[in-house]
């Protein structure tokens, strides 16, 4: 499930990449923010390019797990980073970090990173995979060659305490003028997600901002994401389960 709030009406989409407008792009900077799933969708995203025929590079500002599989790569290597895309078609590029993650490359070899001739898509925080999020003092940490943001929110926080469900739960408390034990509802979702200090942190005018709402669904979730969606201005797309193999019923 894909679809983009366009006025009053909802439009369904085949593809992230086709919602999003970015098929004639090959500049595309796109940093993933917020709640738990940013993996996932950057996953999804990276595998409609390899679809496409299009290279495409995954990487982080902060840190992200590192899977023990081929299309990873945890050294600055140009020979092996086209030899990765010549056969899996998308890298996932950083440095080894402990728990098994990986985190941001070194500042030279972010910069070659973010000059490559093809999309960049950049996980730029960290949310302990939980479904709601308040961004901290010194995060998202987003390029300045960004182009674009998603920001990602999930309908399994609904009806959940803010302390239960939400990475910093005291930010997103004072944000909202409540308390960590309040139930989060739909207008919550809707407040953080165009909050200077929520959503919008770090965001600049220049850059494509768009709110993901995700686990749509789940019981009760696809009608929630869209009063949700129609409390606020901001582009929202609403997804339901994503697969990263392109299975379009995601």
């Amino acid at each position: 499930m894909i679809l983009k709030k366009e006025e009053s009406s909802y439009r369904a989409f085949p593809s992230i990449i086709e919602a999003l407008g970015l098929e004639d792009r090959r500049d595309v900077r796109l940093c993933a923010a917020g709640a738990g799933g940013k993996t996932t969708l950057l996953k999804r995203l990276a595998a409609e390019y390899k679809e496409r025929g299009i290279p495409v590079a995954v990487t982080t500002t902060t840190r992200m797990y590192a899977e023990e599989e081929p299309r990873f790569l945890l050294e600055p290597s140009p020979v092996k980073m086209g030899e990765i895309l010549e056969r899996e078609g998308v890298v996932f590029l950083g440095r080894k970090d402990r728990d098994g993650k990986m985190k941001a490359p070194e500042k030279e070899w972010m910069k070659d990173i973010l000059a490559l001739p093809f999309p960049v898509l950049v996980e730029a925080d960290g949310s302990r995979r939980l479904p709601l999020k308040a961004p901290g003092e010194r995060e998202p940490v987003f390029p300045e060659e960004t182009t674009h943001v998603v920001y990602v929110y999930g309908m399994g926080a609904l009806g959940r305490s803010l302390g239960e469900v939400c990475f910093r739960p005291e930010r997103a408390a004072a944000i909202l003028g409540r308390s960590v034990e309040g139930l989060v509802r739909e207008e919550d979702i809707a407040l953080l997600a165009g909050h200077p200090l929520g959503g919008r942190k770090g965001v600049r005018e220049a850059w494509h901002f768009t709110v993901a709402l995700t686990q749509a669904d789940l019981p009760g979730g696809l009608e929630a994401a869209r009063r949700i969606s129609r409390m606020t201005e901001t582009e929202v797309l609403i997804l339901g389960q994503m697969k990263e193999n392109g299975d379009r019923r995601a």
